[in-house]
């Protein structure tokens, strides 16, 4: 919280620092002005970060807002707040008045008091909320320590007297390290360790321990605890110490469970009874016996589990419990809640109906021979590639067809194509393929026999195959003819001008009344079949309009928005361009003799 006006420091480039001698008295008035504003704009925005920052105790949890009331004092912590934020206005104020006084000042002396008179009434304002500042920054130090506890989230809370193994047990759950010391009051403060359980991250709360004496005798450490137990949703678990070594009886500790049992009274309760290897149960005296009867039994929602955090005896069934207890209980308070009944109306849950077929186990008899008693594992030593490789060497030679089981052995070294005639071999594998290859066989041969497949040039005479033949050459001299005539098309040709073409026609190039034809035309002009006009398309500002009467409107409304961009001369929509406010060739030097119309 400490909190510079960096107004007097040169270096920076904020305010400018040196005023000469010939400055007019507005430029004096404007430079000694801007330091009061500065000052006051830094202090504004370093009190605003420390208000905003802080935590508003109306605005957060109800744990954490009492937690705070316990730590810190709301009232006190209310009090600084609203000191630093009167001291905000308070320095708006100062700056305010004295810029006002500012506009108004004769001399450069008088504008330098003032701004002198204005800094030390800021810094005065400022120094006067040093122990508030002071406290705010304890408060900081100390909030940003605290462990980070969500009170929604799946939470077991441990509580009970002092030096009873709260602490042992979140080490044992939990990868936390919280201190264990063989004597009381160890663990001063909330610690937060983690666990998982069916998936699930949980936290588990380690409390400082708790006297059983009123409420209002309860100082800082253990209304830690009890904040804890009245407003997180959690599984509690009590944690006693059957051996009576943590100086507290066993009498003392069901008196303590009876006392604040109003706190969790709609929450999930285990009480695990610690120190089992130092004393058992069953050990403990019938006065003792009858005594945990009567404080554990009368409560339905109340399960005890015996274990030691020394030998872990009993730790993971404390833990299981007291999750699977708090998953039920939130489950039952969702179903308890106005919420259900949309959210079960979209739910459905199958239940699949069991089959009565019965299906034993199939069990190759080759294994079963295996299983026989008796059986003798025959001694089979197949060679591997790698020996036959070994032994041949470079007469070796690898054969990946030689183990296809194929119906006939002699079938593994054919060359079988993968795809015939543009179709893949495997998309027609026929099982009957041999049979019908034999009906197409047969059909072929009589086919043949029939004189199906004799072509037409068997039974030509001589004369008619040598007329064949020639026409065959003379089409393929003729296409070679037509193929070097369209190579050859726009070769060395040469641009003849217009001149000589209307030479070759006879055509004069004057335009005289004689060649006037009878329908009125001449030869410059353009037969009107010929004549291609092109559709006319409207301009840009007409596209998209109605009617005349919306163009009207659209030119009315363009000359209108012209108007400012004439008044300051911009060349359109998009000129941000600022010319010089004050032209040096008309603002600077002497004004000598001459006319002065122009400055």
């Amino acid at each position: 919280a400490v909190v510079s006006t960096q107004s007097g420091h040169y270096g920076r480039g904020k305010t400018p620092t040196i005023i000469h001698k010939h400055y007019q008295i507005s430029r004096i008035r404007s430079f000694y002005m801007r330091k009061v504003k500065f000052t006051e704009a830094n202090l504004n925005e370093k009190l605003t970060g420390i208000l905003g920052e802080f935590p508003k105790i109306e605005e957060i949890h109800p744990f954490y807002a009492d937690l705070m009331n316990i730590l810190y004092d709301k009232d006190h912590y209310k009090l600084a707040l609203g000191q630093v934020n009167m001291a905000k206005h308070l320095i708006g104020n100062v700056a305010k008045d004295y810029i006002r006084l500012l506009k108004f000042g004769d001399s450069m002396y008088r504008c330098k008091q003032l701004k002198r008179a204005a800094l030390g009434r800021m810094c005065t304002i400022m120094k006067r909320q040093n122990s508030s500042l002071l406290y705010l920054e304890q408060v900081r130090q100390h909030l940003g320590r605290l462990p980070s506890i969500d009170p929604n989230t799946r939470t077991l809370l441990l509580f009970g007297f002092p030096n009873v193994g709260k602490s042992s047990f979140v080490n044992n759950i939990t990868r936390a390290n919280v201190e264990v010391q063989p004597y009381a009051f160890t663990t001063k403060s909330l610690y937060v360790g983690h666990t998982d359980y069916k998936y699930l991250r949980w936290q588990v709360i380690d409390t400082p321990g708790i006297l059983d004496k009123p409420l209002e005798d309860r100082n800082t450490i253990e209304m830690q605890a009890i904040t804890a137990l009245a407003h997180l949703r959690a599984c509690v678990v009590c944690v006693m110490d059957l051996s009576e070594e943590c100086g507290y009886s066993l009498k003392q500790q069901c008196d303590l469970f009876n006392n604040i049992k109003p706190l969790f009274s709609n929450k999930p309760i285990i009480v695990a009874l610690n120190k089992i290897d130092r004393k058992r149960p069953e050990d403990l005296s019938q006065e003792n016996k009858d005594l945990l009867d009567e404080t554990f039994k009368v409560s339905s929602n109340v399960v005890v589990i015996p274990m030691s955090t020394l030998t872990q005896d009993g730790v993971s069934e404390v833990q299981n419990t007291a999750c699977d207890a708090l998953l039920a209980h939130r489950i039952e308070q969702k179903m308890a809640g106005n919420k259900v009944e949309n959210i079960m109306n979209r739910l459905h849950v199958a239940l699949p109906k069991p089959s009565q077929v019965i299906r034993p186990p199939n069990i190759p008899e080759a294994v079963l021979a295996r299983r026989a008693p008796g059986y003798v594992k025959p001694d089979i030593i197949r060679k591997l590639e790698r020996d036959m490789e070994l032994e041949l060497g470079d007469d070796y030679i690898l054969d990946l067809k030689k183990r296809y089981d194929l119906p006939n052995p002699e079938d593994r070294y054919d060359d079988i194509p993968e795809v015939w005639e543009g179709h893949n071999i495997a998309d027609f594998v026929d099982p009957d393929i041999v049979s019908k290859l034999e009906e197409l066989e047969k059909e072929e041969a009589m086919l043949e026999e029939a004189g199906v497949y004799e072509s037409e040039e068997e039974n030509m005479t001589e004369e008619q195959v040598d007329i064949r033949q020639k026409a065959k050459l003379i089409r393929k001299e003729k296409s070679v003819i037509r193929h070097k005539h369209r190579l050859n098309k726009h070769r060395n040709r040469t641009p003849v001008s217009d001149r000589v073409i209307r030479k070759k026609q006879g055509i004069k190039r004057t335009r005289s009344l004689s060649r006037v034809t009878d329908d009125g035309s001449t030869p410059m002009d353009v037969d009107a079949k010929f004549q291609t006009k092109k559709a006319k398309k409207p301009g840009r500002d007409v596209s998209g309009m109605r009617d005349e009467t919306q163009i009207k409107v659209a030119k009315v409304l363009k000359k209108r928005s012209q108007i400012k961009m004439n008044q300051f001369g911009k060349a359109g929509e998009a000129d941000r361009h600022i010319a010089a406010k004050l032209p040096k060739h008309l603002f600077s030097g002497k004004r000598g003799a001459g006319k002065t119309q122009r400055r």
